[in-house]
């Protein structure tokens, strides 16, 4: 794929029409609303929503940024929200760390609490060309006090895909402590990039495969596994999702992958120094139907490991 972003200027400027724009030749388009969300739309189908409120009034609606992933009629999110009856923190693709220290402190960037909270400031860029809907935004991770601890650059890129694919996504965190030297640390409970499906799956019908068998995630348990699947079922219908960790990240990944409400994901523990960046980068392709073979699962990461980096601007 090749990456092509519009400077942050010209970005700028044309997410500011609230009305749909798109590339020539390009299946894709994108429409924002201006402290609201920013949706991409493949073959004229809502597919991802890009959710940016910040509202200190409305903390607990607004704390953090997050992705959805929408239903086949482009109509209803599949992945949880705001409102959820169980973790309503748990919102679509997400990243954070429930014991994040600095200066001798810890902060609870996950489930957020006490002020803290990540803002989004700004779409940095973006670009419609047909081989993939790129954006990118820059994300405060802030101190109750409103100080900046860490500043990210998040960018998704929404790849082509075909039914009964709904989206193909890549997810990139650039995470820049500026205040002072922090550690991200957890566990895979409450840390690290996850998905959370909607809150109203069905509870005894969540399944996951990994990549092998006699793999056991969790605490200290097998490490640097290169993806997992989940299905579960949602309104009658059943999904399936591959969460895909690049090799190029942190070692020592550890995997939640076993709740019957269908959070999973992927954590580390990291320590930062004050201006050093980290890049994570994961990939998420989600469809309807029940699961897929190994096979099928593993030849999507080859070629995710192969893919270039995405630039954030």
């Amino acid at each position: 794929m090749r990456y092509a972003f519009r400077p942050a200027a010209a970005a700028a400027a044309a997410l500011a029409l609230v009305a749909c724009a798109h590339a020539a030749e390009s299946p894709f388009s994108a429409q924002l609303q201006e402290g609201r969300h920013f949706d991409v739309f493949h073959h004229g189908r809502r597919a991802i929503r890009y959710v940016i409120a910040w509202d200190p009034d409305r903390y607990k609606e607004t704390y953090k940024p997050f992705l959805h992933v929408f239903d086949a009629a482009g109509e209803s999110p599949i992945t949880n929200g705001v409102g959820a009856k169980q973790y309503p923190h748990h919102r679509g693709i997400f990243i954070g760390w429930t014991r994040l220290t600095f200066d001798g402190k810890r902060y609870g960037f996950w489930g957020m609490g006490g002020g803290v909270h990540q803002k989004h400031v700004k779409m940095l860029s973006s670009s419609l060309p047909p081989d993939g809907a790129l954006f990118a935004s820059l994300v405060h991770w802030n101190l109750a006090d409103g100080k900046t601890l860490i500043e990210e650059k998040r960018t998704h890129v929404l790849l082509p895909s075909e039914k009964p694919t709904l989206a193909l996504v890549d997810f990139t965190s650039r995470l820049t402590p500026v205040l002072g030297d922090v550690v991200l640390d957890g566990d895979p409970e409450h840390a690290g990039v996850q998905y959370r499906p909607h809150d109203d799956v069905d509870r005894k019908a969540t399944k996951y495969l990994f990549h092998a068998d006699g793999v056991t995630p969790g605490r200290g348990k097998d490490t640097d596994m290169p993806w997992v699947a989940e299905q579960y079922t949602l309104a009658g219908k059943t999904y399936n999702v591959q969460h895909m960790n690049h090799p190029s990240n942190p070692k020592g990944t550890e995997w939640s992958a076993y709740r019957d409400y269908g959070r999973f994901g992927c954590w580390f523990r990291k320590e930062l120094a004050k201006d050093e960046t980290l890049t994570v980068r994961y990939r998420f392709w989600v469809a309807e139907g029940e699961l897929k073979n190994r096979d099928v699962y593993q030849k999507q990461w080859d070629t995710f490991a192969r893919s270039p980096m995405p630039p954030s601007e």
